[in-house]
């Protein structure tokens, strides 16, 4: 058993029946668990070169900041339209009922920078695929995933392939 699951609660058919909701919430409410789960996505990230790390609106923005501070690296966010006061760059998405819209400040990130992407869930990978067209189109390169929760069996990972993909933890369900 990985030692992150029992942080990691469980909600039986939620939002819907036979879906099993993965709440970090109990991760970060639990001083032990957050410890656990930064670490051990810092030293999945550790063989990693990279000079920025990028999280996006709020998970992983909770996630992305200590793993900056720790390895003393820049946090760039990525936000929902419309929360960034600068010219920025924008990416439409599709989620399960509808569209949304990410953005980054266009001088976020320097052409070439080795950027590292920090979220706490991949699911579809339909977000995590439109940040990194997000960071590449602001001239980074994305040279990893690192996330806390993979949800396996919705085959996020196979969907931003070739994108090296880390996971604290893996369920294979969804």
């Amino acid at each position: 058993m990985n030692e992150l699951d029992k942080y990691i609660r469980s909600i039986p058919d939620f939002p819907e029946e036979g879906i099993i909701f993965r709440d970090v919430t109990t991760v970060l409410a639990d001083p032990e668990g957050l410890q656990i789960a930064i670490n051990k996505m810092q030293s999945l990230t550790d063989d990693l070169e990279y000079d920025v790390i990028v999280g996006a609106e709020a998970r992983g923005f909770l996630f992305g900041m200590p793993m900056a501070y720790n390895k003393k690296k820049a946090f760039v966010p990525i936000r929902k339209k419309g929360k960034l006061p600068c010219d920025t760059y924008e990416m439409e998405y599709e989620l399960e009922y509808g569209t949304a819209v990410l953005e980054i400040h266009k001088d976020a990130i320097k052409k070439g920078q080795k950027v590292l992407l920090v979220d706490d869930l991949i699911a579809t990978g339909g977000t995590t695929e439109a940040m990194i067209r997000l960071i590449e189109e602001a001239g980074g390169e994305v040279v990893g995933v690192c996330v806390m929760i993979e949800l396996a069996g919705l085959e996020g990972r196979g969907r931003i392939a070739p994108y090296r993909l880390d996971a604290a933890i893996t369920y294979e369900g969804k």
